[in-house]
């Protein structure tokens, strides 16, 4: 019974095939007079100059029936575009003199974006985009139940001049006046252009029940010599809420009310803005390096989707892109909160360099002979108005080594009692009127200025491939010596500005906490211990930094020792130090209310402890 039903299957099977090709044979013979008079009225008549690779390339028109049947039946209403000339995997070149862009035919977005005033750490030209390594497509549904996507559609692209803007017109047609289009319009001298979606008569051709969603995705190139150092500050920036930015370094993330969306890729950045908010977003960011002798070419993956809004059946949306350089002050200037963009540091460290470094170092390098000068000038300034905070701070390094025996009597005069051996510790710092925190405070309050300029020399554009010394890029690290083999955390180079830097950090530390290093005590931390390590860890960190941030904490630290030694061999005078310490403790000296609060409890413990024994 089985081998029957399997053969009366199979017969059926051959009839239905024989009755299609029977029908597709009489379609061929009958579909062309049919045809041809319906599409007649909508016949579009292209010139070549309109496309002038037409006559290389075979393209599909509209009189070809059978082609019109076979869109139409794929494609529905959308089957119109792809019996245009257009119908091409062609590229449309729109540039001005910063900026080249290439447009495709299918999908009507950017293949291509060279940034003609840049080259890679190889001096090969800066491409955000190129061979596919980003897309931009539409998903939307029709209301005859097809799902399509634009970038498998052909758009017709015509070029046009609005005074010296650069105009082009990317439309995916329904018909000749029924259409969606992509508009570009690129103007001198901007790495910015407007952008804008729009349809016309597409009302009755969208499915206003179902989501129309619109996705951007791209994969960043490496440009630097570095690529982890680069990928550290590759992320995705996104603005929401009227004015809050977030970021995704790597994972996934959703918010509302967007108003931009960057990508980030250390120095060159790719930016779609919208001045009608996204009423969601959804962000993901996928780190590509896993091994950096392997993945070489790309550093991180972006995608957003967005949904798109329809408003009486059609869409229109007018938005901008940039592509271009992560350049404060030209992202700035498009007053678009662009700014956030760059990684200059939350809060105070934020403010510091918006209006304090950036501008100096614009002022400094504007008429300096390089940038590692403006760097070590701009490191002196620094340096200098911080110099009464660094004096307040060896001042009182220089009280608490005066105290040392006093203290060193203390300490084994009650090393069987540590709450007495506290107690008349603090005693003595408040008749001498030193504290050890005193000494701490000072170096607190310059964390800021260091914290900002840490954010501020690495995201430096301007610091870009341009050398000083030995180091050819400023922006990178500097190679006094190649290794055959890779040191984990370290690299394979050896660079010179590290090891100076170390080297200076580690006499700065010698001068500070090794004058008053005393014994561990149980639970603290071994001093000797960090003012080794410290050093130890700024080189192998530092390696693959940038240059100009390890001449700056070399330079840095070369200015604070010779500051600390005017300090200690002009200024301070020990002698006399320990004379006014000694006039000090002869006086009664008020305490404050903390101080006396904490000197009671002390005592309060001292007498329970007492109780108990």
């Amino acid at each position: 019974m089985e081998e029957k039903k399997l053969d009366i299957n199979s017969l059926i099977g051959f009839i239905l095939i024989g009755g299609i090709l029977i029908w597709m044979l009489y379609m061929n013979q009958t579909a062309p007079e049919t045809i041809e008079e319906e599409a007649g009225t909508e016949e579009v008549v292209v010139t070549p100059e309109e496309t002038p690779d037409s006559q290389d390339q075979p393209s599909v028109q509209v009189t070809d029936s059978a082609a019109v049947a076979q869109a139409q039946s794929r494609l529905g209403a959308f089957g119109y575009s792809a019996t245009l000339p257009s119908a091409q995997e062609n590229t449309t070149t729109i540039e001005n003199d910063v900026l080249e862009l290439k447009v495709e035919n299918k999908g009507g977005y950017i293949s291509e974006a060279r940034l003609k005033n840049f080259k890679t750490y190889d001096s090969i030209p800066v491409y955000l985009i190129k061979d596919g390594n980003a897309s931009f497509n539409i998903n939307f549904s029709t209301t005859d139940g097809r799902v399509l996507d634009t970038q498998n559609l052909f758009f017709e692209p015509t070029v046009t001049k609005n005074g010296e803007n650069t105009v082009l017109s990317m439309k995916l047609k329904v018909s000749d006046n029924e259409f969606l289009e992509y508009r570009y319009v690129l103007k001198p001298g901007e790495y910015m252009m407007d952008f804008s979606i729009r349809s016309q008569g597409l009302g009755d051709v969208f499915n206003t029940a179902n989501a129309v969603t619109m996705d951007w995705k791209l994969k960043g190139y490496r440009h630097a010599k570095s690529i982890s150092y680069e990928n550290r500050y590759t992320e995705l920036i996104y603005e929401y809420g009227g004015g809050d930015d977030d970021y995704v370094t790597d994972g996934e993330d959703e918010d509302e009310d967007i108003t931009y969306v960057a990508y980030k890729q250390h120095f060159f950045t790719s930016i779609l803005l919208t001045d009608t908010p996204f009423e969601t977003g959804r962000f993901k960011s996928e780190n590509l390096v896993e091994d950096e002798e392997i993945d070489t070419v790309y550093t991180k993956a972006f995608a957003s989707t967005f949904p798109l809004e329809l408003k009486g059946g059609e869409l229109n949306y007018n938005m901008n892109w940039y592509y271009g350089p992560s350049d404060y002050q030209i992202l700035n200037n498009y007053d678009r909160n662009l700014d956030e963009i760059m990684p200059l540091g939350w809060g105070i460290f934020g403010w510091i360099n918006k209006y304090i470094f950036i501008p100096f170092f614009a002022f400094l390098s504007s008429f300096l002979p390089s940038y590692g000068i403006a760097i070590i000038v701009m490191t002196i300034v620094v340096r200098i108005v911080l110099s009464p905070v660094t004096y307040k701070s060896y001042l009182s390094q220089a009280k608490m080594k005066v105290l040392r025996p006093e203290i060193n009597e203390l300490n084994e005069k009650y090393k069987d009692n540590p709450m007495k051996k506290q107690q008349e510790t603090m005693k003595l710092y408040s008749k001498a009127g030193a504290s050890p925190m005193s000494g701490c405070l000072p170096a607190l309050m310059q964390i800021p200025v260091f914290y900002a300029l840490f954010q501020f020399f690495p995201s430096a554009f301007q610091l870009r491939q341009k050398g000083f010394l030995w180091a050819d890029d400023l922006s990178s690290y500097d190679t006094i010596a190649q290794l055959p083999f890779n040191i984990p955390f370290y690299g394979d180079h050896i660079s010179l500005f590290p090891i100076l830097a170390s080297i200076a950090i580690f006499i700065y530390m010698m001068m500070t906490t090794g004058q008053n290093m005393q014994s561990p005590q149980p639970g603290m931390p071994n001093m000797k211990f960090i003012m080794y390590l410290s050093p130890l860890l700024m080189l192998f960190f530092f390696n693959n930094y940038a240059s100009g941030l390890s001449l700056y904490y070399f330079t840095s630290n070369l200015i604070t020792i010779g500051i600390m030694l005017v300090i200690k061999h002009v200024i301070i005078d020990e002698d006399k130090i320990h004379a006014k310490i000694q006039e000090n403790k002869k006086k009664p000296r008020k305490q404050g209310k903390f101080a006396r609060k904490m000197q009671e409890m002390m005592e309060q413990a001292e007498q329970q402890q007492k109780g108990k024994k």
